[in-house]
């Protein structure tokens, strides 16, 4: 079933990135393959005029809703009314302290988001660092960042985003959406992707920060080889990388995530720190 003529979609506001699902099928696929279910804590960011809202209510009868756009509200309570229970939270989803809405739902969150294509990256990376109360996350994103999160070491997509992510995170692709399926249709495909955190970080760091920054100047100027791209961090950088067992002549987009977490904790031996 597709998306019904007499569905009223608002005006999307284009600072704020909307772009409104507008199929239905597509809206109760992404639903099915999240896997949520009613004894899940299921948050949706972003809600809209509610397509994936109605399937997730099916789904589970009871979400938690944080929507940016306070215009926006009184549409998606109108469309959902009788489906279940709706809780909306007024809030800038990059603002959101996660944990405390955990602590207050009682466990774990699981979440599913059409995420808005101007800060889809940014609201990302926020629930990844708050990782230890997400159960699940299944998000749509623009196609592009989705390859990025999914890259592995020597692909043209591979990147900080993909490192960042994978240390923490097992990701995978799982639909893809054409622009005819939202109003207005954007200029991008888009990508479902499933989030879940590891066990355990893939690689052991001592020092989460430095981390971080090693890994942005290994890509900052993807063309420079580690010797000169790692300086800003270390002067004596090919010394650095030597005792890492690591050429310098080698390329950022060429470690594993495992090779800059060993890179990082040979720095913390180097500094002191």
């Amino acid at each position: 079933m597709h998306a019904t003529g007499h569905t009223h979609f608002p005006q999307a506001k284009k600072r704020l990135g909307q772009h409104f699902l507008a199929d239905e099928s597509i809206a109760q696929e992404i639903v099915a393959v999240s896997g949520a279910g009613p004894k899940d804590r299921v948050v949706e960011i972003g809600p809209g005029p509610g397509a994936l809202t109605v399937w997730l209510l099916r789904a589970c009868g009871q979400v938690w809703a944080i929507e940016f756009d306070a215009t926006l509200v009184p549409l998606l309570e109108n469309r959902v009314k009788g489906l279940g229970t709706l809780h909306v939270e007024r809030a800038d989803a990059l603002r959101v302290d996660y944990r405390a809405l955990a602590t207050r739902l009682g466990g774990p969150l699981t979440i599913v988001a059409n995420l808005p294509y101007n800060v889809g990256t940014p609201i990302l990376m926020h629930l990844v660092e708050q990782r230890e109360v997400i159960a699940s996350m299944t998000v749509m994103l623009q196609t592009e960042v989705a390859e990025r999160l999914a890259a592995s070491p020597g692909s043209k997509a591979y990147g900080a985003l993909s490192v960042m992510c994978g240390m923490w995170m097992c990701v995978e692709p799982l639909l893809e959406v054409p622009p005819a399926a939202f109003r207005p249709p954007p200029k991008v495909h888009s990508t479902v992707i499933r989030l879940i955190p590891r066990p355990a970080p893939l690689a052991e760091t001592r020092n989460l920060g430095r981390f971080s920054q090693v890994v942005h100047a290994a890509f900052g100027q993807r063309r420079k080889v580690l010797a000169n791209a790692l300086k800003s961090i270390h002067p004596e950088s090919r010394d650095w990388l030597t005792r890492a067992g690591i050429d310098p002549e080698r390329r950022g987009e060429t470690l594993s995530i495992a090779e800059f977490a060993h890179l990082t904790n040979v720095l913390d031996g180097l500094t002191g720190t």
